[in-house]
């Protein structure tokens, strides 16, 4: 009777664990104790989730059974599937989850491949592994081709635009105001030498893809109705009214993208057809007026060099040298919190100007790319008069400069007193959608709700010249991305069309977290043989010079004369290799063992700190009951 009542303890006691799991899975309440809240969503998606006016269905498919599936991709494949019923729970009702395993030569695999999702190949068997969403809504369907554990940080992100891309209908309208020829232009019958038709860049076909543009010249005096976005490119001659319709469309809501110049290289390489006239060309680009009002200072005759982030380039004469005008931007450049910049890997920004921004109250600034502390600003008009080398003695480090940034919040307009008029301005002249304009006093004097301001202190980098070489490939042109330039200019527009909800969405961590311990190990011991390094090189050239000095003693045939000078410096040198070889050795020893040995401990707590924990316990529960 006693073994038959603690055999039912036991099966009660398993039945009861069962089913705390199971109602702790129905629940609706979550906790979250990861370092970067990975698991918890944003208010941004909740509110975007919130707004789904028809019901959403997501089709997760994830083939499963596949062999030589890596563990942790099954487990990004189960992280995945638990934000996506995240969703559905904040949802409301309004987002439906179907997951599905497309096993091979079955509909639902026929279904995946119809959908446009692309199948994945598994390195260990060759099988094909699909991995990825189709958004449906009615009619319309979105998808995401192939989801990847590299890009867990923006997970939700990707989520949500998801979602709110599959109720677009129609693409936005994106306003283009610019100076340069980034669209195509066609053939001018009028120029004095004729020429055939130019093609555009490609970050305007990119820009295509996603929205429907409108050109808008500089000397318009407002804005075509309808726009969802504006991009404003190295801006020159804006007239005062448009000025003033740009201020009222970013404080009515609507998103802009602004990149100035204090020095094309465009308009640069046109100094020598301007010069035949008569003339030079403005290399600069400015909106004063605009800029003050928000709190940003920019000089347009300033050019920010940077000696740490210097890009070597080849002289005519064939020899390399560093121009610390031409900044070469790595990935610990930029915000890596922010989907604009944080997927970057480089960009090359060629003789660009810098911000310097006091928010007014309301505002919250973004930086998004920066340069090192080796920074200062140069004349832009010295520049062509001085050699790389000269260029470099001008810099006097004076700490990082801002090269873009995002300004989000309540701005206040730029023209308190209203449109600016002149003796054939007409009430009608400006007439924005949300924004009345007819008399100053109908004019928006600050944000209606958030705007958004994405600022460039460069315009080159949408250029071709600096940001793809173009290849030839079976009789048909083509380009490979030289850096990340063009990923950088598409970014900035699809970040800043979307809706606010996903612009508020930032980049989170990952869940596979780092080995701390073992990186601060690696980089000690590789700070340690770098000084050595270092050191040895060091010795090298002193050694090198040393012969070189030698070698110019020579003897009327031509002969190089082996003094005792010269053999006691090699012989120098050769231990001085040896003995830096073996403490390179004992180096990587000594760390492979420092690793090894952390490991094992970490072994054995895995695998005995459970059954004594629980040894513990029960110890002290009998004792316990004991008493």
């Amino acid at each position: 009777m006693k073994t038959g009542s603690k055999a039912l303890a036991i099966a009660l006691l398993f039945v009861g664990l069962v089913l705390v799991n199971y109602l702790a899975s129905q629940l609706p309440i979550r906790g979250d104790a990861t370092a970067d809240r990975i698991y918890t969503l944003s208010p941004g998606t909740k509110s975007l989730l919130s707004n789904i006016e028809e019901p959403v269905v997501i089709d997760y498919y994830f083939s499963k059974d596949v062999a030589g599936l890596r563990v942790s991709d099954k487990n990004y494949a189960e992280r995945v599937q638990e934000m996506l019923r995240q969703y559905v729970r904040a949802s409301g009702g309004k987002l439906a989850l179907n997951v599905i395993n497309p096993r091979p030569d079955t509909p639902e695999e026929e279904r995946a491949a119809a959908a446009g999702l692309q199948p994945q190949m598994v390195p260990m068997t060759g099988e094909s592994l699909y991995f990825g969403l189709v958004a449906t809504q009615a009619d319309q369907h979105k998808i995401i081709p192939a989801l990847t554990p590299q890009r867990e940080a923006f997970l939700e992100y990707d989520l949500s635009q998801l979602v709110y891309s599959v109720q677009q209908l129609t693409r936005p309208k994106l306003g283009l105001i610019t100076s340069l020829p980034l669209r195509a232009q066609p053939h001018n019958p009028m120029m004095m030498a004729a020429r055939p038709p130019q093609p555009g860049q490609l970050i305007a076909g990119e820009w295509e893809r996603s929205f429907e543009l409108v050109n808008v010249e500089s000397s318009a005096t407002a804005l075509p109705a309808g726009l969802d976005a504006l991009a404003i490119v190295h801006p020159q001659g804006v007239s005062p009214k448009l000025q003033y319709a740009i201020d009222q469309f970013l404080l009515a809501g609507k998103p802009v993208f602004l990149a100035v110049d204090p020095s094309s290289q465009h308009f640069k390489m046109q100094g020598g057809q301007a010069a035949m006239f008569g003339g030079a060309p403005n290399l600069s680009s400015d909106l004063p007026t605009l800029l003050k009002a928000y709190g940003v200072t920019y000089d347009p005759q300033q050019v920010v060099g940077d000696l740490a982030k210097a890009t070597p380039v080849q002289t005519g004469q064939g020899t390399v040298t560093r121009l610390p005008v031409w900044l070469s931007l790595t990935k610990d450049d930029f915000d890596q919190q922010s989907q604009a910049v944080a997927q970057l890997e480089s960009l090359l920004f060629v003789e660009p100007g810098s911000f310097r921004i006091n928010a007014p109250a309301g505002v919250t600034v973004t930086p998004l790319v920066q340069t090192s502390d080796q920074t200062s600003d140069i004349m832009a008009t010295t520049l062509q008069m001085m050699a790389p080398e000269a260029i470099e003695r001008q810099i006097l480090p004076s700490g990082k400069r801002t090269l873009a940034a995002l300004l989000t919040g309540k701005f206040k307009t730029a023209f308190p007193d209203g449109p600016p008029r002149d003796a054939s301005a007409k009430t009608d002249d400006f007439p924005l959608p949300g924004a009345p304009s007819s008399a100053s006093d109908a004019s928006l004097k600050e944000s209606t709700g958030t705007s958004t301001l994405f600022l460039v202190a460069d315009t080159d980098f949408l250029l071709d010249d600096y940001s793809v070489r173009r290849v030839a490939f079976l009789g048909s042109q083509g380009f490979e991305p030289l850096n990340d330039n063009l990923a950088f200019g598409s970014n900035a527009l699809e970040f800043l069309a979307g809706s606010q909800d996903l612009i508020s969405i930032r980049g989170k961590g990952n869940s596979l977290r780092p080995f701390t311990v073992v990186q601060k190990m690696q980089i000690d011991a590789q700070k340690k043989y770098q000084e050595q390094l270092t050191a040895l090189e060091a010795r090298i050239g002193e050694v090198q010079s040393k012969l070189s000095a030698l070698q110019a003693k020579r003897t009327d045939n031509g002969r190089l004369v082996a003094t005792p000078e010269m053999q006691k410096a090699i012989d120098d040198f050769r231990q001085q290799e040896v003995r830096m070889n073996a403490e390179r050795r004992e180096i990587r020893r000594a760390l492979r063992e420092d690793i090894d040995a952390l490991g094992n401990r970490l072994l054995v707590i895995n695998l005995f700190a459970t059954p004594l924990l629980v040894g513990a316990f029960g110890l002290w529960f009998y004792r316990a009951r004991r008493t």
